[in-house]
């Protein structure tokens, strides 16, 4: 049983894990000076289950500011860019690996 859920961990989670850096959707509307700094970066720290509803989490930290670390829903961090609200943006996930 335990190897079938790493078996769905990694497919919910794809090339992601543990150390990959990523970009928020946000960092496009960035001037160029402003992307020469880490802003909108992040590096995934690790992934939870949520103790009491079994949800998968994702912790991660910025790589800017005052490196706070955070957790969010993985169907959220890994969700599609509401392009209704957002629609100049041409990344395709709310976070994608940064290049």
């Amino acid at each position: 049983m335990e190897q079938k859920r790493e078996d769905n961990r990694e497919n919910i989670f794809g090339p992601m894990v543990p150390g990959t850096i990523v970009r928020h959707f946000k960092r496009e509307t960035l001037s160029e000076d402003e992307k020469k700094t880490n802003k909108y970066l992040y590096v995934i720290r690790s992934m939870a289950r949520h103790t009491e509803t079994g949800e998968e989490l994702v912790i991660y930290q910025a790589l800017y500011g005052d490196f706070g670390t955070f957790a969010r829903p993985a169907e959220m961090f890994f969700s599609l860019v509401d392009k209704e609200k957002y629609p100049g943006i041409r990344q395709k996930r709310r976070f994608e690996p940064a290049e």
